[in-house]
């Protein structure tokens, strides 16, 4: 199964009642291993959780802690990139050049990169303090 049809599949579980905006995500993992997330609501917002979020929790619940390609599916216009929240979360488990395609319900499709996505992210390179 491609990424983009578990992304596709997982999205039709997605719980969202009060924004109907269901969103579906897939990630590979190193070992090739595909995850899968879809975004969950809650009347209290924002204690929702994202499909990339969901998708990264499901992978590293299940021992990876680095991702290769990612795609997020969702019924909308264009191709909707992911939150900022969720892209740090991507550079994360993911290195700059780690694909990442968006795509609509309806076909269409933007390949991007993790390091497109967000550009001079936070690193842990940044904690780092020589005294």
């Amino acid at each position: 199964m491609s990424l983009l049809d578990a992304a596709r599949e997982v999205r039709d579980s997605a719980y969202a009642p009060y924004s109907h905006f269901k969103v579906g995500a897939a990630i590979r993992g190193v070992s090739g291993t595909v995850y899968r997330g879809c975004n969950v609501e809650n009347v209290a917002y924002p204690e929702g959780t994202c499909a990339e979020a969901g998708a990264i929790a499901a992978m590293v619940a299940a021992g990876e802690t680095e991702l290769v390609e990612v795609t997020v599916i969702a019924d909308s216009p264009s191709p909707v990139p992911p939150c900022g929240g969720c892209r740090q979360k991507l550079a994360e488990f993911g290195r700059a050049d780690t694909p990442v395609l968006l795509a609509t319900t309806e076909g269409a499709t933007l390949a991007t990169t993790i390091g497109e996505l967000l550009p001079g992210r936070f690193d842990s390179g940044h904690m780092g303090r020589t005294a």
